[in-house]
């Protein structure tokens, strides 16, 4: 499509361009007009900017361009560029660095994929090559770090989640709450709207690192550390709440029976992986990790790409009713591997047991018992569900 082209899809799909800026008085200029190629529907969030921007942005006084009296961190330029963009009823917001690393001449990309999609709760992110010539180590090291933790919280695999040439779905990003004002947002963002079940997904686009002409404001240090924090609070959140939710949202969505046959019996994972989800479950249910053990049985299925659902479904094998039970269990095991012989009832393990005193005979006993467990239950979930498979294959031929 030509470029009378786009603008009319720009208009007909309700988007706009939203530029955040901080004293980029080099590249500012060349961005505008090469968005100005394809569309006028632009809102410049000047954030603060004490070089010349202020007097460059009024050669374009029929743009938006909303201006900070001081510096508020990119994050707050781009929630105030969303809100402006919803204040005036776009439904999508092209976001695009100032610092002319991006291409304007991208825009049709964005464009061509949203009009091709059938599914409007859709965020792209662009992805830039991060192994051409020019791109500096740290960018393409922080990239990688960043992709693990986007990843390992939402369980989506891309190749670029820190590049700022992006399209966002106005409609769901209103319904977020966020707490991050810098550079950090842009990972705030992605991973909540992923969370809200919105298609995440990269598109390649053309990068240019011009050190003479680009102004970076990534400060290593204080941002890797706000980056650090929020990440760490996401995966508390990740592994406390949203994977806890998403299991228990499968089983009341399917019910117990349709969950068992779908999730447990008739998933595509193969018996050794079923099998494997089963002990790990049951070793980290029956170990002295208490309070620990959905965050530690998650990160480590995930960890070992093991079913989830599986293995945190066997995890409950702890459950408060059973505590007594395993205390009292992992108790006489350790006694037994360390042979010692400390005499009590289960009567005397609920309302008068001494747990400092018999720490270590519990501790050895409990691992022990844990790995043992897992070690039969895994054995014979492997058999049971290669019989099931073979059964299920022969039912499927006849």
């Amino acid at each position: 499509m030509n470029s009378n082209q786009i603008t009319k899809k720009i208009d007909q799909l309700k988007v706009c361009v939203v530029i955040p800026t901080y004293n980029n008085e080099r590249t500012l200029k060349r961005v505008i007009d090469g968005v100005l190629n394809y569309t006028e529907q632009i809102i410049i969030i000047n954030d603060g900017s004490t070089d010349s921007t202020p007097s460059l942005l009024s050669d374009y006084p029929n743009l938006t361009v909303i201006h900070f009296e001081k510096n508020q961190g990119k994050g707050m330029a781009l929630r105030k560029g969303f809100e402006v963009a919803l204040e005036q009823g776009y439904e999508f917001a092209i976001t695009i660095d100032s610092d002319g690393q991006h291409f304007p001449s991208d825009i049709p990309l964005f464009i061509n994929e949203l009009e091709l999609s059938k599914n409007r709760d859709l965020l792209l992110i662009g992805a830039r090559n991060m192994r051409q010539e020019g791109v500096p180590s740290k960018s393409s090291f922080g990239n990688n770090f960043s992709n693990f933790w986007f990843w390992f919280e939402t369980g989506i695999k891309l190749d670029d989640t820190q590049s700022g040439y992006r399209m966002y779905p106005l409609h769901i990003i209103k319904n977020l709450k966020f707490f991050t004002t810098k550079f950090e947002f842009e990972i705030e963002v992605i991973v909540k709207s992923a969370w809200k079940d919105v298609e995440v997904k990269n598109i390649p686009i053309q990068i240019l690192y011009d050190h003479s002409e680009r102004v970076s404001h990534f400060r290593p240090f204080k941002d890797f550390t706000r980056i650090s924090i929020l990440n760490t609070w996401l995966v508390f959140l990740t592994l406390f709440f949203i994977k806890p939710r998403n299991i228990f949202r499968s089983l009341k969505k399917k019910g117990v029976k349709r969950f068992f046959v779908e999730d447990f019996l008739g998933s595509y994972d193969s018996p050794r992986k079923k099998a494997l989800s089963i002990a790990l479950g049951v070793f980290i249910g029956l170990s002295p990790f208490w309070g620990f053990h959905t965050v530690i049985v998650i990160f480590l299925a995930i960890f070992f790409n093991l079913n989830k659902a599986i293995a945190f479904a066997f995890s409950n094998v702890s459950l408060p009713p059973f505590i007594p039970f395993i205390l009292y269990a992992s108790s006489k095991v350790g006694q037994w591997v360390l042979n010692v012989n400390y005499p009590f009832t289960l009567d005397d393990l609920v309302n008068n047991f001494e747990i400092v005193k018999h720490l270590e005979t519990y501790i050895v006993g409990s691992f022990t018992l844990a790995a043992f467990s897992a070690l039969i239950l895994g054995i014979l979930a492997y058999f049971f569900f290669t019989v099931f498979e073979k059964r299920k294959m022969v039912l499927n031929n006849g």
